[in-house]
């Protein structure tokens, strides 16, 4: 990645983490009608959507392009929108439908942005908690203007690692990651959003995040937010179509690093 410019950096940081805030708060008014909202599925029965996700997508979408026309922008629920400026927008508008849905409040708005295929800005607003996470090449990560940084004394023996897994990874798949896990002396967690958990990885209250099979929409931003935060994250694959494709993701703090690494199957990557 070239050298990128630090005033085009920080405004489009700052439109981030406004547009995550008032986004959430669009979401959080449908989280209080929801159930209003007809719920369809797409892949399979678990895999949901309803109008607030698409309504949220949308009003991100008009923010950014009365900003920045030439951005590329891509959003889970109306896809991939190429740009000229070498940056890319990667939205989830409701990252955790099914708890959203159910009326969990473990779900978030997440908004990341690439530049020449990087993650360089990553901003993430759990509506519910009030909690905006906020990252940036170069700029740290914070928690609500608190700095983050993850703890290097945090192993998979004394802490709680954050697990995903969907209808791409086959239940056999899953058994054997969480089994390692386990018999490593770990233990896990799930809250049903990945973009969440990512974030709890910076922030310090997971050690780690492993999923089998994730989108990038679900995971840039997190990524981000681990990185500045002194965390490691497996990269993910944003050439071309591959931006629109699924990837193992895996997060962790310093210290659990080489052994989620081992149980993830990803130590030769």
């Amino acid at each position: 990645m070239s050298e990128i410019d630090r005033n085009a950096l920080m405004s489009r940081l700052a439109l981030a983490e406004e547009t995550a805030r008032d986004a959430g708060n669009l979401a959080l008014s449908w989280f209080h009608q929801r159930d209003s909202l007809v719920v369809e599925t797409k892949k399979d029965l678990q895999d949901v959507v309803s109008r607030a996700d698409r309504d949220v997508e949308q009003m991100i979408d008009a923010r950014i392009r009365e900003r920045f026309a030439a951005d590329g922008f891509l959003g889970e629920e109306f896809g991939l929108q190429p740009g000229s400026s070498g940056y890319t927008w990667v939205v989830d508008p409701i990252d955790g439908t099914s708890p959203f849905l159910n009326g969990m409040p473990n779900w978030c708005v997440s908004i990341a942005v690439l530049y020449q295929g990087e993650p360089v800005i990553g901003v993430i607003f759990a509506p519910c908690f009030d909690e905006c996470y906020v990252a940036a090449t170069g700029q740290g990560a914070t928690l609500n203007g608190r700095v983050l940084q993850v703890d290097p004394a945090r192993t998979l023996q004394n802490h709680v690692v954050g697990f995903g897994a969907n209808s791409y990874v086959t239940p056999q798949a899953v058994g054997e990651l969480l089994t390692a896990l386990l018999a490593a002396g770990g233990n896990f967690i799930r809250i049903g959003s990945g973009a969440l958990m990512l974030a709890w990885v910076a922030a310090g209250r997971v050690v780690g995040y492993v999923e089998p099979y994730m989108h990038a929409w679900d995971c840039l931003a997190g990524y981000c937010l681990v990185r500045e935060a002194g965390g490691w994250y497996l990269p993910f694959n944003t050439e071309g179509d591959r931006l629109t494709k699924g990837a193992k993701v895996l997060a962790v703090a310093p210290g659990a690093r080489d052994e989620l690494k081992r149980i993830a199957g990803v130590e030769c990557e």
